[in-house]
């Protein structure tokens, strides 16, 4: 009480300080069963706090097309695709900026950076699906997402038993400017995926194989 009355005095007139007073209340200890309860809600509110915000802190920071493609197969879990959070998109910038670079200088590729080929891939690889959703119409039974990156195609999602993996992936190495095909599909999700999920804890993650492409750089 005279702690209070002390910082009163110091800060407000007297009016407020004939207020201040009149509220306190003498200070009286917490039960047990009341401490024990506050310190369990203030733990679950720690941990649960740097949960939400990692999930808040990924984003596509750097605007790389991410798209699905099919949706036949339910509960499919969606990939966390080209979402990163502030400190893995400071160590990928230097590669962002040089990536392709060489190759330009070389006389090897049209463009001076990997990045400015994204869209024109986007354009192409939509018009090749167009196309094998009639040559190879199977494809279509799967849950899939594309994330252009680059010059890589990143191919994430769940496929049915009967689904034409490798004729599928020849098809998107054939789009044009495409350099790397990345197969990351499973046929049975209930075991996990081959790829981090977006809006979740770290799950069971299957092998991933091996990239497949041209490989020009």
């Amino acid at each position: 009480m005279a702690g209070l009355c002390t910082v009163a005095s110091r800060f407000y007139p007297t009016q407020t300080r004939a207020a201040i007073k009149e509220l306190a209340v003498p200070f009286r200890p917490l039960s047990l069963p009341v401490q024990i309860a506050m310190a369990a809600l203030a733990a679950t509110a720690m941990l649960a706090w740097p949960a939400r915000s990692a999930d808040s802190d990924q984003e596509n920071r750097g605007h790389d097309p991410f798209f699905p493609i099919s949706s036949r197969i339910a509960n499919c879990p969606e990939p966390l695709g080209p979402r990163v959070d502030e400190a893995q998109w400071r160590r990928d910038a230097h590669h962002r900026i040089e990536d392709g670079n060489h190759c330009y200088v070389e006389g090897r590729c049209r463009l001076g950076n990997s990045y400015q080929y994204e869209q024109e891939i986007v354009e192409s690889t939509q018009r090749r699906l167009r196309s094998l959703s009639i040559a190879l119409p199977s494809w279509q039974e799967s849950t899939l997402w594309l994330t252009v990156r680059g010059r890589w195609l990143l191919v994430q999602g769940c496929v049915g038993r009967g689904f034409p993996g490798q004729p599928f992936m020849a098809a998107l190495r054939e789009v044009a400017d495409v350099e790397i095909v990345v197969d990351q599909t499973t046929a049975d999700p209930a075991r996990g995926v081959p790829y981090p999920v977006f809006g979740s804890r770290p799950g069971p993650v299957a092998p991933v194989p091996p990239p497949s492409g041209r490989g020009s750089n």
